[in-house]
């Protein structure tokens, strides 16, 4: 694929992902039984959250990487922005699979569902499905980053140039003239 295009499809892959956690948030948030309160509501709410604004901030690097590989190109800049934009990604994934899809907080999200009952239950499966829906986007976000570094070191590799400096230098000397080597010709 070429570089812009891997660069290109990084950021929709992250754009996805943001679509998949926005919905997720507003089934935690709005679509939540309007009976009753519950802290893990708020917990799953502040976690997405979370996971939103690393996300956000991993796209924003994302945007400026794609524009570095761009006319002119300018891989440094890339390099940089993607090394940023990786970071971003693993904190926002170790969130996700820490706080949001851990089995411990899938199973209180289940036992609040079974406990309550009723509309509790539907919007227990609903944000359990949610979650299990941002696996895919995540993935391939995951892939993607992959394929950009890959093509960057593709392209570092085939224009690479070495220079090696040395303290060997050339000494010039002349010679004074003597006078017995001095001639005159042609003197008019």
């Amino acid at each position: 694929m070429a570089l812009e295009a891997t660069f290109r499809d990084l950021s929709r892959q992250l754009r996805m992902l943001y679509d998949m956690l926005l919905a997720l948030r507003l089934t935690v948030g709005e679509d939540k039984p309007l009976k009753g309160e519950a802290s893990l509501v708020d917990q799953l709410e502040d976690t997405i959250l979370d996971v939103m604004g690393a996300l956000d901030e991993c796209l924003k690097t994302a945007v400026v990487a794609q524009k570095s590989v761009g006319h002119p190109l300018d891989l440094d800049r890339a390099r940089r922005a993607l090394t940023a934009c990786q970071d971003q990604f693993h904190r926002m994934e170790r969130q996700y699979c820490d706080s949001l899809a851990s089995y411990e907080k899938l199973k209180d999200l289940a036992s609040l569902g079974r406990d309550r009952r009723g509309e509790w239950l539907a919007w227990a499966g609903s944000v359990k499905d949610g979650v299990e829906q941002c696996r895919q986007p995540l993935d391939g976000a995951r892939k993607a980053l992959a394929c950009c570094w890959q093509e960057i070191a593709e392209r570092v590799g085939t224009s690479s140039v070495s220079v090696r400096t040395s303290n060997i230098g050339q000494k010039f000397v002349t010679k004074t003239a003597a006078p017995d080597d001095v001639r005159v010709e042609g003197l008019t």
